[in-house]
């Protein structure tokens, strides 16, 4: 009988942990072990696969991806590793692997140390495999803890760890690397915030950044380091650029770190924190901007209304803010030519009859002029009301909002306890069923079926649990607004005119009622604020 021929594939992996052990696990190493086991054993090598710094638990390795490519076409049929742990170190795939797609393909699967070879399925070794690979993810998951505890242990103690600092700070060289105000590029980042805080979006701030041949990040690095632009970064501004800038809480003083985390240590897809997830540690470095300009520019990115600016080069204060009461689609800004003023005269009326005729809403024609007086009347007599009984209102405002706070936490914290015990107990079974497999208990078939159902649920889970998080930071924070609101209502007591930044501090949105010839009744327009200081100031205008 003719003898098979074994042309072999060399596989070598190192990863970050195995560096720190030393020569015994290089690659170089593992080289001279293959290659000796493999002439010893007259196989032919084909070629060499490596895998350098990169984590046994994911198998999105490039090296081992053009080792499983050659194998499963035929170009070779030996796959000779120093030690199962070098394959992998996820036991779920290394077994699929192994027991299952190896012997599909005529593949013929070497572990040198750990005395395994698949052409001797009956060998004690072969028998010990399963444990093997179980202890060899734990050793992943262990060594995965260890890791982000350190990482962890730096940021609280407010140690910098990344490479680069934000736009308009330097690293310090002392041992945490505080940031360092950057004279040519702090100035940059204040004017944006301000830019962005009296009205201007990230657009225009982006176009008038680039008009006046201000570097960006990416240009700043490259004129001072020649470092290349990466995927993130361009030579030019553009809103892309702005928005981080604008809530990056570094430039208040404080240091974030921990906002990203990988799924698992298996799963190595990167996602974001909920910001309760964050590591920070507050006053760490000089700031940059005010905490009253931070709050103006973060209320305004939570406004709902972004604005449109018209052909004439004029973006209305309420431009974004007000909605049709009937509708309740957004209203649509309008002008004409006034012969008499020789000037535009703007107006507002239902975007939705507008767009798409009589038959879907009525006409809430109003005068923007009109508009712009009622609110702004709004706003004064709000603040004449709350300067005559500032204390009282404050009060009220506090009880009522506690009242409502902690019914809505009750609720979402009973439903986030129950979510996230039941994604505990969905990894426990995705373990079980396949040991079972592992075991002989559960047909193959059968197992996957379970782990795709358990796994699509979990995934479900923990984006639900992830919302729930966030709405619970939200409630808590809406008891501590009573006293930034109202300092910013009464800055507004005497106020010549209605600004947009006026709109964006204080004012949701504003909700017009229709003609009174349509109606039949009177006009009514509710101006809803950003916080309900009191239910009696709660009103309509008439």
């Amino acid at each position: 009988m003719k003898q098979k021929k074994y042309i072999a594939g060399l596989y070598f992996r190192l990863s970050q942990e195995d560096e720190r052990q030393g020569e015994s696990a290089s690659i170089d190493n593992q080289r001279t072990m293959l290659r000796k086991y493999a002439e010893e054993h007259s196989f032919e090598i084909h070629d060499e696969y490596i895998d350098d710094s990169i984590s046994g638990t994911t198998f999105q390795r490039p090296g081992v991806q053009r080792l499983l490519d050659d194998a499963k076409t035929g170009i070779i049929n030996t796959i000779i590793v120093k030690d199962l742990s070098r394959f992998g170190r996820n036991y779920i795939e290394v077994g699929q692997y192994i027991d299952y797609v190896f012997p599909a393909f005529g593949i013929r699967f070497i572990a040198i140390q750990d005395n395994v070879d698949t052409e001797n399925r009956d060998s004690g070794s072969m028998e010990m495999m399963p444990i093997m690979n179980v202890f060899n993810e734990w050793h992943a998951a262990n060594t995965s803890k260890k890791i982000r505890a350190v990482k962890r242990a730096h940021a609280i103690e407010g140690k910098f760890s990344a490479s680069r600092t934000p736009y308009g700070y330097l690293k310090g060289t002392d041992e945490k690397k505080t940031f360092q105000i950057d004279t040519e590029t702090a100035p940059v980042v204040k004017r944006i915030f301000e830019m962005y805080a009296s009205g201007i979006s990230p657009d225009k701030i982006a176009a008038k950044f680039n008009e006046e041949d201000i570097p960006s990040a990416g240009r700043i690095a490259f004129l001072r380091t020649g470092r290349k632009y990466n995927n993130n970064e361009h030579p030019y501004w553009e809103q892309a650029t702005i928005r981080p800038i604008l809530k990056n809480i570094a430039y208040l003083g404080h240091l974030a770190q921990q906002k990203f985390t990988s799924v698992s240590y298996k799963n190595h897809k990167v996602i974001r924190k909920g910001q309760s997830d964050w590591v920070i540690v507050y006053n760490t470095h000089e700031p940059i901007i005010s905490q009253e300009l931070w709050d103006k520019v973060q209320e305004r990115m939570k406004s709902r209304a972004k604005g449109r600016r018209m052909h004439t080069g004029v973006t209305h204060p309420l431009s974004g803010f007000l909605y049709c009461a009937d509708c309740g689609g957004k209203l649509k800004m309008g002008y004409v030519w006034d012969k008499k003023k020789n000037d535009y005269r703007y107006n507002f009326d239902c975007g939705r009859l507008k767009r798409y005729g009589k038959s879907y809403c009525f006409s809430h024609h109003i005068t923007a002029s009109v508009l712009e007086e009622i609110v702004l009347g709004d706003i004064r007599d709000m603040a004449q009301k709350i300067v005559l009984d500032e204390d009282e209102i404050k009060k009220e405002f506090i009880r009522q909002n506690a009242e409502l706070a902690d019914k809505s936490m009750e609720a979402s914290k009973k439903s986030l306890q129950s979510k996230q015990k039941r994604v505990e107990e969905l990894g426990r079974l995705i373990q079980n069923v396949y040991e079972d497999k592992v075991n002989g208990k559960m047909p193959e078939k059968t197992c996957f079926e379970f782990i795709d159902k358990y796994s699509a649920e979990r995934e479900t889970l923990l984006g639900e649990i992830e919302t729930l998080e966030e709405n619970l930071k939200a409630t808590e924070s809406t008891k501590q607004t009573a006293d930034d609101f109202i300092k910013a209502i009464k800055k507004y007591l005497n106020a010549p005119a209605l600004t947009r930044e006026m709109c964006y501090e204080l004012i949701d949105r504003v909700i017009v009622g229709g003609l009174p010839k349509i109606t039949g009744k009177e006009r009514t327009i509710e101006i809803v604020y950003k916080v309900d200081i009191m239910s009696v100031l709660r009103h309509k205008l008439k």
